[in-house]
């Protein structure tokens, strides 16, 4: 489903048809570890289901770039081993697959390039695809593009169905200062992100979030749910 002319959505991942770009966000790895740090145990599955949702876009797109916005990693001062081991292992399967990766510095990334240089991948503030900005969001920009794309917030809405209740990873449309912006949920399976209805918003582009569209991703499908403010909340 296109998003925006141009710029389809392809699970919880951007495709810009015309450069050949895939966008992913927040990919958080790491997580496992840092939860079992705090006595939270869970399996430790995080990346064989990011490398299976990544073999599944790739079946569809062939990217020449795959830019990854932000948060690579999941800890904030510390490189921790899985962090280390599965970070590597997902750069090596992604320049198996295109020309180059880019990785955009997150709010978690302080210290990502010394894993990052080990493969020779370029860490940058923020990325270009001709009229399209491709920055993390956790920080307001000026810029001449007129579509900004944005990471950060982890974008989820609880959805009724029947007599439950379920939580579904997000993707959101809106405007900031006359320009397209559009937020993408994170690539983490394990993540399912902020509820827009109901919890603190993150990012500072998303201080409007009730006149954003939504667009529901499940099971690899696309449902585009109307506005923020129309969406039942009870």
């Amino acid at each position: 489903m296109e998003i925006s002319p141009g710029i389809e959505i392809i699970r919880a991942s951007l495709w810009i048809k015309e450069n050949k770009v895939l966008i992913i966000n927040d990919l958080h790895i790491g997580y496992e570890e840092a939860l079992h740090h705090k006595g939270i145990l869970v399996p430790r599955h995080q990346l064989d289901e990011i490398l299976k949702n990544m073999e599944e876009i790739l079946l569809k797109v062939k990217p020449k770039t795959i830019v990854i916005n932000g948060d690579l990693k999941h800890e904030f001062g510390r490189v921790l081993r899985q962090e280390w081991r599965e970070v590597l292992q997902f750069l090596d399967f992604l320049l198996q697959r295109c020309d180059e990766v880019i990785i955009i510095k997150g709010n978690h990334d302080p210290i990502i390039a010394p894993i990052a240089e080990k493969r020779g991948v370029q860490v940058v503030t923020e990325y270009k695809i001709g009229d399209i900005l491709v920055i993390h969001g956790d920080e307001l920009v000026e810029t001449d593009a007129n579509t900004i794309i944005i990471g950060h917030e982890h974008p989820a809405i609880t959805i009724r169905q029947g007599s439950k209740w379920e939580k579904f990873k997000c993707f959101l449309k809106g405007s900031w200062k006359k320009k397209v912006l559009i937020a993408v949920p994170s690539f983490n399976p394990l993540l399912e992100g902020t509820d827009i209805l109901k919890e603190m918003i993150l990012s500072p582009f998303l201080k409007r979030v009730g006149d954003f569209s939504v667009f529901i991703v499940n099971n690899g499908e696309v449902f585009d749910f109307g506005k923020v403010k129309d969406v039942p909340q009870n």
